[in-house]
């Protein structure tokens, strides 16, 4: 089956991280059919090179890039493979990352806390610092997967919230450093959205907590991730062409 493609991204190149699964899987497959060749950047590689043939089957351009987002050689590695392989960079979606077991401040421990601030903001840090090269000169779009739980406190979760409100302050300073040179930089803030980090088998997410976000929410359910995923797209494309230094919140109302 061939892919129906718009023009939204037509001949845009984009980077996904996280992208084998959830919010970066679906959104991967919407960039295609925008038109953009699209980096599936992740540690799942089973998944991640599936993802690339299901988007090559259906006529699609992608291919697969192992990244430990922690690891600043892979993110350099990522961003020169792919300016090897398509000479240019124009959209990067950074969207790794990890949630914790609910335990309060005192009870988190050492190791947890960096683990969580590696994942969710150096990691962020790490793959900017080698898209914003790539980009001077040309300009682009990224987009960096923050959360609602960066725009407030949550007990039980101060190393997650930390972790997004950080991604928030970088978003907002680098896009005030790099506005000049037509790179747009935004955080997309997601509520509970239905992906294997929530809700699969090595989720940290107990039903009560679920239901809590649910009922939390004006709209009364969770997000699905083509709802992020139309979120990424209108702010990779020019239809936002205005817009940088934003958060967007996604979240069905529960911090209205």
């Amino acid at each position: 089956m061939t892919l129906l493609q718009s023009t939204l991204l037509q001949d845009k190149v984009a980077i996904i991280t996280g992208g084998a699964s959830g919010i970066g899987r679906v959104t991967a497959e919407l960039f295609v059919k925008e038109g953009a060749r699209v980096v599936i950047a992740d540690m799942a590689r089973k998944e991640g090179n599936e993802l690339v043939e299901q988007i090559k089957g259906q006529g699609g351009e992608a291919f697969f890039q192992y990244l430990d987002v922690c690891n600043e050689r892979d993110c350099a590695a990522l961003i020169d493979t792919t300016l090897q392989r398509y000479g240019q960079l124009d959209i990067a979606f950074n969207n790794a990352g990890i949630f914790a077991t609910p335990a309060l401040t005192e009870d988190q421990g050492l190791g947890l806390w960096r683990r969580v601030l590696d994942v969710n903001l150096t990691g962020v840090f790490n793959c900017m610092v080698h898209e914003l090269r790539a980009m001077k000169g040309r300009g682009g779009s990224i987009i960096n997967t923050a959360s609602i739980a960066g725009l407030s406190g949550t007990p039980g979760s101060s190393a997650y919230c930390a972790s997004k409100h950080g991604v928030i302050g970088l978003t907002k300073s680098a896009a005030l450093e790099y506005g000049k040179q037509g790179i747009r930089i935004n955080a997309l803030c997601p509520g509970l959205v239905v992906t294997p980090m929530t809700q699969g088998p090595e989720s940290s997410f107990s039903n009560r907590m679920i239901d809590m976000a649910v009922n939390n929410a004006a709209l009364r359910r969770q997000a699905e991730p083509e709802e992020l995923a139309q979120m990424a797209l209108w702010l990779a494309s020019d239809k936002s062409s205005y817009v940088t230094g934003a958060q967007f919140v996604v979240d069905g109302g529960a911090t209205a």
